[in-house]
């Protein structure tokens, strides 16, 4: 698994309660990222067996919503996120003065 920022943002997400249902468009305000950035990631990580997904029942107080998607990381899913995202942790620049981890700040054009 590559650890870009998206999937960063999104993992994080996931862990801040690895037992919680999440569904699209809860992940896209939570990870701040574009449908066209987090549906096919969720799809990968499905693929990688580290999400599972599910549809929601129908229900009748839904007021014409269609049904939700929910997702949630496995077992081994929250296992290598964890992982993954502690390795990114030790492997980030730090600065020399308090330790602090150097984040590289995007261009505006």
């Amino acid at each position: 698994m590559k650890l870009t920022g998206p999937l960063e943002r999104v993992l994080r997400v996931f862990l801040e309660d690895p037992d919680a249902h999440r569904y699209g468009y809860d992940l896209m305000k939570a990870a701040k990222l574009a449908s066209g950035t987090l549906y096919p990631m969720l799809a990968r990580l499905q693929e990688e067996g580290l999400l599972a997904s599910e549809w929601e029942a129908p229900r009748d107080d839904a007021g014409g919503r269609p049904p939700r998607k929910y997702y949630r990381l496995t077992g081994e899913g929250v296992r290598i996120s964890r992982l993954e995202l502690a390795q990114a942790a030790l492997s980030a620049p730090r600065d020399g003065v308090d330790g602090h981890v150097i984040r590289p700040t995007r261009s505006v054009p």
